[in-house]
């Protein structure tokens, strides 16, 4: 994570992680983006995702509030790469309705990590739980080379 805060938002993606496949968009955000500001195909990329890497696996934890786990999608591509992908669905706009304000976003997301060569890819599971999906890719056993002593002699 960066110690610098981003002049393009709160982005925890570095275009010098090797790791990151997120492409900055200069247009994010502006009313013009995407498809002419359609509500029904905004995307909602912004979903949050941390890594976090300890001794025995790497771990993700997205948080996708009020997604249920059949709306999302979590795949390995290519052998190497974690897709982590969903659709949240726009509320249905009613003819008597009148939107006074909407923020909440929805559409597609997808989010992809390239995976170090430790990862075990036959290994991953993900779980779902108060909207937060955490994807958890056991990583390889390092061996430790072994060290005999050798006595001296004289």
């Amino acid at each position: 994570m960066s110690l610098i805060p981003s002049i393009f938002g709160n982005r925890r993606s570095n275009i010098f992680d090797p790791f990151s496949l997120d492409v900055w968009d200069p247009f994010e955000g502006f009313p013009f983006s995407g498809a002419v500001a359609n509500r029904e195909t905004s995307s909602f990329a912004g979903a949050r995702i941390d890594w976090k890497e300890t001794p025995e696996a790497h771990v993700f934890k997205a948080d996708l509030p009020g997604l249920k786990k059949e709306e999302v999608r979590v795949e390995v591509e290519d052998g190497s790469v974690l897709q982590i992908s969903g659709e949240r669905s726009s509320e249905k706009e009613e003819k008597n309705d009148t939107w006074h304000r909407v923020e909440r976003s929805s559409g597609k997301f997808t989010r992809r990590f390239r995976l170090p060569e430790n990862a075990k890819l036959d290994q991953v599971k993900a779980a779902m739980e108060n909207g937060v999906l955490t994807v958890t890719v056991p990583k390889v056993e390092v061996k430790k080379p072994e060290v005999k002593s050798i006595d001296i002699s004289g």
